[in-house]
């Protein structure tokens, strides 16, 4: 195998491929692993650059294999940029031939944000136009080296794929490595502001909405965000329309006009998002722990902004907003520190043109690059190692135990945190909560590092347990957080175990190479932020694989997680009355105190290890054959029913595009009993919830394998979901099905997931956007019980004895309905049905119980519901306006359906039928009604056939 010619030369140790970012939005990026990896190399006129093709061995039909090449590059200012071209042009990219590129749409001296008829002619026929390559920049122009960037899936042979989601966009992201820890003492949020205003339009396209309105006519979208150490901006549009949106967009980082006439608008957007962040318990805990920082320590910033710091106080003290969003500009956003990661269809020529000719105007303006390696220790202060009591917005029980520790970004190769996280959150057998959740303390836990520039950055990195305590809990909270202290010695007198980092790593890899395909936009931006973590080889896996294992990195980092250095943070409800202080930007009331003086004396000696907490057992559940089973059955564009009895049916489709050892399994076991009453909405909820419980430490080594399972109370029954590698993905589904068929509680555990569920219904209900969702359903939907009335009856009293009689009922008579998918035979598809048959032992139902969603039929006329959100305190409002498409009878083509969907289309900005207005409590003038089901009486049901249509 040769790619263009180039001789085969072996991959490097470990392949190259997209990730997540570190922090915001988590996304898995693309590297799919197939049987057979090759490497190749190539040089080109000014770079080189590393090819990586897939091939399949498996006997399998033949395959079209989809790669990607990619160039780091350093610009004359100082700009670093990563060029990522699909394997599509790489014929194209050694050619000898011109290539056409797409012109730069401008107008004049004004950017009205529109193209002229002439412009998208030119990009319709682009293909047509033959101009000369533009000249490559010297040696000295640039350094340069070369990246494997894997992008890899398959596709049978005589299948063209046709993948509009992602297929036709092209992305960009620039991460300006500074962010809120430069804020200056006097404006607090200037760089979130700053953010918002260098959008603004710019000198050569002064519009002050252009850029947004281009990307919108061309199928684009765009964002940004800041961070405590960096802003990341990012786009994508159709790849024909890609040269002139990168150059209308580094115009905001060459000549922004920052206009002063928006500044009050812009200040009212981030004051907006200021409003959002303040009902939200993590972002209120952030900034409490925050201030608990020495003086003069950016953490201890206002990093959101809001109109007090950005207009009001500016004003008071007469300071020029606009001159200082200038000034910090100038200052900071230079191309030096900038990192650029583009990707396109062109050619790596071509986009090394573009980026050149653009990118390089960039300023630098020569100051070194914000640093604070100066600042050490940041949380080692009296404040800081003492009990918080904090009364949440939500109804929860919430012990925080909080360790800082030195900056560990420079360990990800080893990724201790990760190590450690992974032990601690653990719930099988020896765990801190599984121990918890027998003794009735608790009901989840986590623990890590959130990988967000607050709880990881240059200057310090965040280690913390959440957790979700019951009532009981709550009042034994000390000896919970001695429970977890008792774990954390016993991992620092046992020390690192290299099986468990071997298995971490082992599952690390597995997920990365056969992760699912990201959108571009994601893509790129993970890249972007990657690069300013990472060395240059690992700017694609540094923040998903574990490297290199060395236990004295992680011994040290877990001799710093003791009692002596730990913050305690209580968050409850029963806090309320007991807090007489408060934070000053999100009103969070608190308390502090020392620790109790009888646990601070145990934990300040050597006190004993708890017996029942050990280190996990080896995972049966890791996977290790990915290897891909013939086919049995013809190959279907859609799922086939393969097994029809009384009792349930199978259907079944064989994956034969994405060539990837998964599988996943839907099965909805249906009851009539579900629907009768709101009393049985609730125990199928209670039923699932503690279902769920008796799996979590049995099927945890599945969970952390990538074997996932999830149990949904529906509308009409129990589903149940599982997905993940084929090898042993057949074992969790047996677990679970066994568990459901040995269904049992004690008082204890019913009383306690009881409690919890009725925190969960009030958490629903104070949040604005879940309260207008399901409000709108009720309206809608035949048969939908709301949430408050599940709420109302669930505080009444259930008993255990009548759980008992609803699951005993549920389970004898069912009608199963499946679907298998992935790679897996039509033989283990009907295996699947028989095992839940005979282990269930169910009679099939008295009448055929077919699901039906009915619909309102809602008139044609604007119709208004006003509701009044639960929570006083939240000043936020919602607004829903749904349009209901109905009334073309029922078309047999998609096409044709999509035909009439165009031509109504423009009708439906006119007549919004139902409109939904949960503001704030602040609303007036508002006419109850008793109950929502006098709002929804006078409108008529549809038929289900009809809606589906």
């Amino acid at each position: 195998v040769q790619v263009r010619g180039a001789p085969l030369t072996p991959p490097p140790q470990r392949s190259l491929g997209a990730g997540p970012c570190s922090g915001r939005c988590g996304t898995s990026g693309l590297s799919p692993r197939v049987r057979g990896s090759f490497g190749a190399e190539f040089t080109t006129a000014t770079a080189r650059a590393v090819v990586f093709c897939k091939v399949v061995t498996s006997g399998c039909s033949s395959v079209r294999v989809k790669c990607q090449v990619g160039t780091y590059i350093k610009l004359q200012n100082g700009l670093h940029a990563l060029l990522i071209s699909d394997i599509n042009n790489v014929e194209e990219e050694f050619a000898e031939e011109s290539s056409a590129e797409s012109e730069i749409e401008t107008d004049d001296d004004n950017d009205s944000g529109t193209d002229s008829e002439d412009d998208r002619e030119n990009s319709d026929n682009k293909d047509d136009e033959k101009v000369k390559p533009e000249e490559s920049p010297s040696d000295s122009d640039m350094e340069v080296e070369g990246l494997a960037v894997e992008e890899a899936w398959t596709e049978p042979t005589g299948k063209k794929e046709d993948d509009e989601s992602t297929e036709k966009m092209s992305a960009a992201a620039l991460c300006v490595t500074v962010g809120s820890f430069c804020d200056p003492e006097d404006l607090p949020g200037l760089a979130h502001f700053l953010e918002h205003m260098v959008f603004l339009g710019s000198l050569k396209y002064p519009d002050e909405n252009g850029f947004d309105v281009f990307l919108k006519k061309h199928g684009g979208s765009e964002n940004a965000s800041t961070d405590s150490e960096r802003t990341v901006f990012h786009f994508d549009i159709w790849q024909q329309y890609f040269k002139a949106a990168l150059d209308r967009w580094a115009q905001f980082f060459i000549n922004p006009l920052m206009i002063r006439d928006a500044i009050d608008c812009e200040v009212e957007a981030v004051d907006n998002e200021y409003q959002l962040a303040k009902p939200c318990d993590t972002n209120r805990w952030e900034l409490l722990l925050g201030s608990l920082a020495r003086p003069g320590y950016p953490m201890r910033k206002f990093f959101w902004g809001n109109a007090e710091t950005l207009k009001h106080e500016p004003k008071k003290s007469n300071i020029d907003i606009y001159t200082r969003l200038k000034d910090f500009w100038q200052n900071y956003y230079s191309a030096p520190y900038t990192n650029l990661v583009v990707q396109s269809k062109e050619t790596l020529n071509t986009l090394e043109n573009w980026v050149t000719e653009i990118f390089s105007q960039i300023p630098n303006n020569g100051l070194p690059k914000p640093s604070f390696d100066h600042l050490t220790d940041p949380f080692d202060t009296p404040e800081f190692q003492k009990l918080y009591r904090v009364v949440p917005v939500s109804n929860i029980h919430l012990l925080n135990i909080t360790w800082a520790l030195p900056p560990q970004e420079r360990n990800y190769r080893v990724k201790p945190l990760r190590y450690i996280s992974w032990l601690v959150g653990h719930e099988g057998k020896g765990s801190i909560l599984s121990f918890l959740r027998k003794k009735l303390w608790a009901v989840a836990l986590s623990g890590g590092n959130a990988e967000t520039g607050f709880e990881q950055n240059s200057i310090y990195s965040i280690f913390m347990i959440s957790i979700t305590l019951t009532s009981e809990g709550y009042e034994h909270f000390y000896e919970v957080a001695h429970v977890v202290f008792q774990y954390m010695k016993m991992l620092q007198k046992v020390g690192p175990d290299k099986r468990i980092w071997k298995e971490i790593q082992k599952i690390n890899d597995n997920e990365f190479s056969f992760q699912d395909q990201v959108d571009p936009i994601n893509y790129v931006e993970n890249i972007c932020e990657n690069m300013h973590l990472f060395c240059k080889q690992d700017f694609l896996t540094g923040n998903q694989l574990l490297f290199d294992y060395k236990p004295e990195v992680i011994a040290d980092v877990l001799d710093l997680l003791c009692p002596q250095r730990a913050n305690l943070c209580l968050l409850s409800t029963n806090n309320e009355g007991k807090c007489p202080l408060k934070e000053r930007w999100f009103e969070t009331q608190y308390s502090v105190e020392d620790i109790e003086q009888y646990w601070a004396t145990v934990w300040a000696f050597d006190f004993e290890i708890n017996p029942d907490l050990h280190h996990p057992e080896e995972n049966e559940y890791l996977a290790t054959d990915f290897s891909l089973k013939p086919p049995d059955f013809p190959e279907v564009d859609y799922p086939v029913k393969v097994l029809n009895a009384p009792q349930g049916c199978m259907w079944y489709k064989k994956d034969n595009k994405f060539r990837k050892p998964k599988v996943y399994v839907h099965f909805h076991l249906i009851s009539p009993q579900v629907q009768q009453s709101a009393e049985s909405v609730v125990l199928l909820d209670i039923f699932v919830s503690i279902l769920s419980l008796n799996l979590s430490e049995p099927a945890y080594g599945a969970d952390i394998a990538k074997l996932e399972y999830k149990l949904v109370a529906g509308e009409h029954g129990l589903i149940i979901r599982v997905k993940g590698f084929n090898h042993k993905l057949p074992l969790l589904l047996q677990l679970v099905i066994d568990h459901l068929s040995d269904f049992s509680f004690t008082p204890g555990v019913f009383e306690m997931v009881k409690e919890e569920l009725k925190k969960t219904y009030f958490n629903m209900l104070i949040k604005s956007e879940v309260l207008a969702k399901d409000l709108r359903h009720v309206i809608l939907e035949y048969g939908k019980w709301p949430i408050i009335e599940k709420y109302q009856r669930l505080m009444k009293g259930i008993s255990a004895e009548s759980l008992l009689s609803f699951v005993k009922a549920f389970t004898s008579q069912l009608f199963v309905e499946g679907l298998a998918q992935g790679k897996l035979t039509c033989q283990e598809a009907k295996g699947f049905l028989r095992y839940v048959v005979v282990k269930l032992q169910f009679a099939p139902l008295a009448h055929p119980c077919p699901v039906q969603f009915r619909v309102v039929d809602l008139p044609n006329t604007h119709l208004l519901c006003k509701v009044k959100t639960l929570n006083k305190g939240d000043a936020n409002s919602e607004v829903t306006v749904y349009y209901q498409v109905v009334g073309y009878g029922e078309q047999e083509q998609d096409s044709e359906f999509a035909a009439v969907l165009d031509v109504q289309g423009p009708l439906l900005g006119e007549h919004p039928q139902l409109t939904f207005l949960p503001p704030s409590s602040y609303m007036k003038n508002t006419a109850f009604i008793r109950h929502i089901k006098d709002f929804t009486s006078p409108l008529n049901l549809l038929p289900h056939r009809k809606i589906l249509q």
